[in-house]
């Protein structure tokens, strides 16, 4: 073996166990009991207080590179991710110049992150109006599957599609088994609303109601049964729609859904007046919705837990005047993610194993990464070390986002990542030696 770890606690398909697993050419070749001899050329011993997790897998990051690299970039949110124990994120289509809606734009944006990315990075592709024909070129190149927005996506380059625009992207990717990935609150909804302003939360709060998810859903669901398309619902907020999804996968719907540690942590009720670093699209809601997300994850309504990082500069998010209504709309969250729901997780008696399914195994499954997100024989031998019963308090000076704003400052989490390893060899920050990923390959 290149390389063998010994994990006193570690979680693979069997659960927590104690084993021993050994590496190769990057890759796990045995997973054994702990007491198995196996020799390698390097050998780590975990402590006592530490876990070996598989690596974990962040589908929903907004880099934002090229074009607006000074919001965060592939070097600092690499590093980001690889210090919270991710090993694999899949990069969004817009927010960049110029936004991943051909495979033009795909080459900028793969020659853009060559050789400066510490963790392994996928794309997805845009679906817009107009660009139908591009989708199937931009999925023979190797995306991972096609964001839309339902309404405007905040940048001006990536606009949305209407109901004919959505049928009409379902039906091309139902030719090539594509999967459209849908930022799902209703236009409409939104536009009857009250516009939001000042620096008060219930203001935002109230300018995107849980309606607009709803009749979004809703929507999004209805199409995907008519044309037999595969649909994600992005960084869902409003447990009001999870008995639409759940209905939607009893009756054989080929639809996943996701949600987002910001909306398994804050609630509404807790965001003080001008915090803007809060703010985010579809919005933290009320702390009785916290806790029915918590219950769609546990039914397995909801198939995965991913950051949305939507980073953005300080001024951006207009601390200046704390008005909602100005502020950039993104939570940055791609390092802490993993003790931020860990955290909530064994509060409500959930384990680490569970915590693995959330934000390993299913944005793995959900993006098509067939060697990713499994502590197995087989997969890529990327890990996390973790820590969990160590406790820390967040200081966004000290995350390797590129800029020091984010909605965990000074939240007290547990759990500390120890190391991480991408493919065999541990990441350092220091020299990149992530890979560009893509769709299909094995």
């Amino acid at each position: 073996m290149d390389l063998v770890l010994r994990a006193r606690r570690a979680i693979t398909a069997d659960g927590e166990t104690a084993c021993a697993v050994g590496v190769r050419d990057g890759r796990i070749v045995v997973v054994e009991p702990y007491d198995t001899a196996l020799v390698g050329d390097q050998l780590v011993e975990l402590g006592a207080d530490e876990v070996l997790l598989p690596g974990l897998v962040d589908s929903h990051v907004h880099v934002n590179d090229p074009g607006r690299s000074e919001w965060e970039g592939f070097e600092t949110a690499t590093r980001a991710a690889a210090a919270g124990g991710v090993t694999t994120i899949v990069d969004m289509p817009l927010n960049s110049l110029p936004p991943t809606v051909d495979v033009a734009a795909l080459e900028v944006k793969r020659k853009t992150a060559l050789g400066r990315v510490h963790v392994d990075v996928g794309f997805w592709g845009g679906a817009i109006p107009g660009n139908a024909a591009q989708l199937r070129p931009l999925h023979d190149a190797g995306v991972f599957g096609f964001k839309s927005f339902l309404l405007h996506s905040g940048v001006d380059e990536f606009p949305p599609l209407d109901t004919e625009g959505l049928e009409e992207a379902m039906r091309v990717l139902r030719e090539f088994d594509g999967l459209l990935i849908v930022h799902a609150e209703d236009a409409e909804t939104i536009d009857r609303a009250p516009n939001p302003h000042g620096p008060h939360y219930s203001g935002f709060l109230a300018s995107r109601p849980p309606e607009a998810e709803h009749a979004a859903i809703a929507r999004v669901l209805e199409l995907a049964r008519r044309t037999g398309a595969r649909v994600h619902i992005l960084h869902l907020a409003s447990a009001r729609a999870l008995p639409l999804i759940a209905e939607a996968k009893r009756d054989g719907v080929a639809v996943t859904a996701e949600t987002c540690p910001h909306y398994l942590s804050f609630t509404a009720e807790e965001i003080g007046d001008g915090a803007t670093q809060f703010k985010c699209c579809p919005p933290i809601r009320e702390a009785a919705n916290r806790e029915l997300l918590w219950r769609g994850l546990a039914e397995g309504v909801l198939d995965c837990v991913v950051s949305d990082h939507s980073p953005c500069t300080p001024e951006l998010k207009r601390f200046d005047s704390g008005d909602f209504g100005e502020a950039w709309g993104g939570i940055a969250g791609l390092q802490v993610g993993l003790p931020a729901v860990w955290t909530g997780a064994r509060q409500r008696g959930f384990g680490l194993a569970d915590v693995v399914r959330w934000m390993a195994h299913g944005p793995a499954a959900q993006a098509g990464l067939p060697r990713k997100g499994h502590l197995a024989a087989g997969y890529d031998a990327d890990f996390c070390v973790f820590a969990p019963d160590e406790a820390f308090v967040v200081d966004a000076a000290k995350l390797r986002h590129r800029n020091a704003v984010s909605a965990y400052h000074d939240r007290p989490l547990a759990g500390v990542v120890r190391s991480t390893w991408l493919r065999g060899a541990q990441v350092t920050g220091r020299s990149p030696h992530g890979r560009l990923l893509t769709r299909g390959e094995r």
